[in-house]
């Protein structure tokens, strides 16, 4: 599919950028995502460094996944198709998943050992068209277009809510991917359908996975889960990077839909963990006027960090530099 540069972008939105080690201080410059509506994004930079973004798809829309591009991390433009139309990265979806209107939901790419590209993507599931389940899709080349792999989604806990928000990890040389299992979906009320008594468990959960990103390689772990009402039922998100010996697990807490919605680390000193959560939310509403923070996703260098927070009506990405100091991260 012909793909070409949005060569007139909608107001740019201001981005993070790093001011000093104060988590409570930041000030905001430079530019983010073209348009006001990038959620849930993902960042990818290839060999040539050239950054990606991936997002959920924009409300109302046909196209299931966004694309972005960028010269540096600082400038960015949607991409779109030759005739000027939104192009869509993952363009046909598999028979596991519900027909209808586009729910497909917070995509992650990462480039695997044999150089091609695997986008991992959540969407409603036929057999059970309330949950979400987690699929995998391929490319050649980052920008696609992907195609889905296989017939079935690769992680699909029904019974349990269904699963979504996959991010991929690599540590010395072994794959991983992170979810989190959808239990709010399940659940008995209030903020995101979890927030009343008894919480229904949204655990993360990490997946070895062999050399093509997909495969299962090992048992899985459960990272992280809900806090009862402290988190409104409900932690997701999740992202892994590692700074020297400490790994750092981003997650977002609270619902989405609400202005207590938080984009919050936990570290560890093992990538199975047990991950202990700092002591307060990297980024949440007020700070630099910064509303409902959320849905990050971290580059494999462990440096550049992407973001949403509600913007104009929908919610646009942004973009930050990060540091990792004795286990304390700071953008």
């Amino acid at each position: 599919m012909p793909i070409a540069d949005n060569t007139d972008p909608k107001p740019i939105v201001p981005s993070l950028s790093r001011s000093d080690d104060h988590v409570a201080k930041r000030s905001l410059s430079g530019a983010s995502i073209a348009g006001a509506n990038f959620a849930d994004p993902s960042v990818i930079q290839t060999s040539d460094g050239k950054w990606y973004a991936f997002a959920t798809r924009t409300i109302g829309s046909v196209t299931h996944i966004q694309a972005a591009q960028s010269p540096d991390f600082k400038t960015w433009t949607l991409v779109v198709n030759a005739d000027g139309s939104q192009y869509d990265a993952l363009p046909s979806m598999p028979a596991w998943v519900a027909t209808g209107p586009s729910t497909t939901w917070a995509p992650d790419v990462m480039q695997v050992a044999d150089g091609t590209f695997v986008m991992y993507y959540s969407a409603l599931a036929a057999s059970s068209p309330t949950h979400h389940c987690i699929g995998a899709a391929t490319a050649s080349s980052v920008l696609g277009p992907y195609t889905p792999v296989g017939p079935e989604a690769i992680f699909c806990p029904l019974d349990r809510g269904g699963a979504i928000d996959a991010s991929g990890f690599i540590d010395n040389g072994q794959r991983y991917v992170v979810y989190k299992v959808d239990g709010n979906s399940i659940g008995h009320g209030g903020a995101c359908n979890n927030a009343i008594a008894p919480f229904v468990s949204t655990p993360i959960i990490l997946q070895p996975v062999a050399a093509d990103g997909i495969t299962f390689n090992g048992a899985a772990t459960t990272l992280l889960d809900n806090a009862g009402a402290s988190d409104q039922g409900v932690v997701e998100a999740p992202a892994l990077m590692k700074s020297g010996s400490t790994y750092v697990l981003f997650f977002s807490s609270n619902c989405f839909a609400d202005g207590h919605y938080t984009l919050s680390y936990a570290t560890s000193t093992s990538v199975m963990g047990p991950y202990a959560r700092a002591a307060q939310p990297l980024l949440q509403t007020g700070d630099n006027g910064f509303a409902s923070p959320g849905g990050a996703d971290v580059a494999v260098d462990g440096q550049h960090l992407v973001f949403h927070a509600a913007y104009n009506g929908g919610r646009a990405m942004y973009r930050a530099v990060i540091n990792v100091v004795e286990g304390v991260v700071s953008v």
